[in-house]
Parts: structure tokens; sequence; C-alpha cells
């Protein structure tokens, strides 16, 4: 039996058992996965499991997309740009960090039919997924990334990876095409930005990285200014899909039988 785990603190929101677990069952993989609630001091520990192959593979989320890096043997080239890993595994006797939060960002863009080309992007937050979602948006050429984090050092430590980015101060509101939350914000359904969408102009595109709540007050908010909406779903179904390939050699299907499934 395969072990697979998702690490991460909080990981109770993750449906990522519930997809990995249906494509074992599709493509009759002997194999299972679960939530594995993290704390810091126990990364090490998870990531030897790897290597006497106690675990088959590890798929990681927030906090620990940057943490887990000490522990690994080889980062593949994305991973190293990005510095920045949510997929774990081994080969050739090395554990590797993977990171596919690229790609699916990148994809459930690219499915959106939204082009930004030569448009602006505005991120809310720092952390993990972040250094990923500017990656794709560049692939996606983007003219200009503003960004804003509760905390400036965090936004200053991206800036020195990514130095074409601007820093804004942390509930300044600027002019956007789209803006991402890539926050934790939203999780609770009582978390809200407080922001003043009321002077932003028209036909923005609000995009959330969660994906479970399916609708944050960011993006019930947006709505009511007539904003287009996107959450974190297809991003999340699409890394999935490519940390699935990268372990198993399969590509699996994505459907509507598997969203009907997930989101029900």
């Amino acid at each position: 039996m395969k072990k697979h785990f998702i690490i991460g603190n909080p990981v109770e929101h993750s449906l990522s058992p519930k997809i990995h677990n249906y494509w074992f069952k599709k493509y009759k993989i002997i194999a299972n996965y679960e939530k594995f609630k993290l704390e810091e001091n126990q990364i090490k520990d998870i990531i030897d499991n790897i290597k006497s192959e106690k675990v088959f593979a590890l798929n990681v989320t927030v906090p620990f997309k940057q943490k887990v890096i000490p522990f690994i043997d080889i980062l593949t080239p994305i991973a190293k740009q990005t510095g920045s890993v949510n997929t774990i595994y081994k080969k050739n006797g090395k554990v590797l960090g993977d990171n596919t939060d690229v790609a699916g960002f990148e994809l459930s863009i690219k499915n959106s039919n939204f082009s930004l080309k030569n448009k602006s992007a505005f991120i809310l937050g720092a952390g993990g997924v972040v250094p990923s979602i500017i990656t794709a948006l560049q692939n996606l050429q983007i003219k200009k990334i503003y960004l804003s984090n509760r905390t400036i050092q965090k936004a200053q430590q991206l800036k020195k990876i990514f130095e074409d980015i601007e820093i804004i101060n942390w509930g300044q509101i600027i002019n956007f095409d789209i803006i991402i939350n890539a926050t934790s914000i939203g999780l609770k359904k009582i978390d809200k930005f407080n922001f003043d969408l009321s002077a932003i102009g028209k036909n923005k595109f609000f995009y959330d990285v969660i994906y479970n709540p399916p609708e944050t007050n960011f993006l019930i908010e947006a709505k009511k200014f007539k904003h287009s909406t996107q959450n974190g779903k297809m991003m999340f179904i699409y890394q999935a899909q490519k940390s699935f390939e990268i372990w198993h050699d399969i590509k699996p299907q994505i459907d509507d039988n598997l969203i009907k499934y997930l989101y029900g």
C-alpha cells in the first residue's frame, strides 16, 4: 500500500485525499491518501519516512512550502526557481521536491478565458504559494505585479527574488485588472478584508486561491459590484493532476463527474 499525505497546518479544509483516492480507485492503484496536520518539528521525520519508503509521497500546503526545502535532497528547476515545494517523492534513492502550483494556477487562468497579457495583477499575501503565482503570471505575460501583505517584511523578501514587483501598503487599494487573494483570510466564514471596493472601476477579475469554502466573503463582495470571480477549485484540481502524473506516470482525467464528486 503506497501511503500519501497532505501535510499542513491547518489542513482540515483540504480536498486532496478526496481527489487522489478517487483517482487511485479509478486507475486501480493500491494506495491511500490522508491528511496530516503537522507541527514544524515533525517535518524532518516525515521526509525521513519517504527516504525509508514508509511513505510514498507528500503534498505540502501552508505554512510549509518553504520550510520543507532544507530536508529535501534535490529540487526540480521550477521548485528552485520559486523557492516553493508542494510535491515530494523519492526517485533514484533521492528525495525530490517539485512544484505543481505554477502549472495549476496557469492552467486555471488559461481555462477561464481571461487574458492577462499586458495587464496588471494585485496579489494579496506573501505566503508559500505566492512565488508560484508570480511565476505563473510572468509566464502569462502580465505587464505589472503589485503585492500587499500584512507583514511588510515578508513582501520585501519576495521582492529580493522578483525585483519587478511593486509593494503596496496593506489596506491600500490600487488600480488593477486581476486581484488575487493568496492569504488564508476566507478559510473561516467570518473572515473579511474590509477593503473599499466601490472606487476600483468596473469589470475586474477577483481570484481567490481558497477553494473550500467555495465562495469566500472576498468573492461575495466582488459579486455585489458585478466583478468576475473565480475560486481556487481548478487550480487545486490541475496541481493535483500534475502531482499524480509525477508520482504514478498517469495523467488522470478531469471531467464533470470528478468535479461533481468533489464539490457536489
